[in-house]
């Protein structure tokens, strides 16, 4: 049993590395901190393997297998983590009134503005960004801007501009896409 383990030891674990990298590539898509999660996991298989190796078949294989499928177990348990995330997950555009006029982004607390930045605190003078800004946007999305930043509703808005739901959603959208705000930084 020495023997093995200097075979696997040597050379800072070199051979039970590249065991547990040629796993890995199987799976694809790892970190690597992750990548030294799975040799630390191959070091407890390794020592539960030597405890257990019945010499019935060769060690390697033996060890292979077990790695196999200790590596396995753990993707999935990992993954089934990222799966119940995502299921507890709410979209910022779900619906959250009978009308479907308002979603969940429209009611989150938040101190940025964009609204309060473009028009209210500008004071009707728009330095150049502003107006790069304010360029990318249709004559719609900046009058929604504009009624939002007065305090107005968004079934407010979508009545006085004669706009439905959908064209309120998709002009505050656009209003707020990274595309657009990121002129503004």
């Amino acid at each position: 049993m020495e023997q093995i383990i200097n075979i696997y030891y040597a050379d800072n674990a070199k051979r039970l590395r590249k065991i547990v990298d040629k796993i890995l590539l199987n799976y694809g898509g790892l970190y690597d901190m992750d990548k030294d999660d799975f040799y630390s996991l191959a070091n407890e298989v390794f020592t539960s393997v030597i405890r257990s190796y019945d010499n019935t078949r060769p060690f390697e294989v033996f060890l292979y297998t077990c790695l196999c499928n200790k590596i396995k177990s753990e993707i999935s348990k990992r993954n089934s983590y990222k799966r119940v995330a995502d299921r507890l997950s709410v979209s910022i555009d779900a619906l959250v009134d009978i009308n479907g006029n308002i979603k969940v982004g429209d009611i989150i607390a938040d101190n940025y503005n964009i609204e309060d930045m473009v028009i209210g605190l500008s004071g009707g003078e728009y330095d150049n960004k502003i107006l790069l800004y304010l360029n990318r946007l249709s004559e719609t999305q900046r009058s929604i801007l504009e009624l939002s930043a007065e305090g107005y509703k968004p079934h407010e808005i979508q009545k006085k501009l004669h706009i439905s739901g959908k064209e309120y959603s998709d002009g505050k959208q656009a209003i707020h896409s990274y595309r657009n705000i990121s002129i503004l930084f």
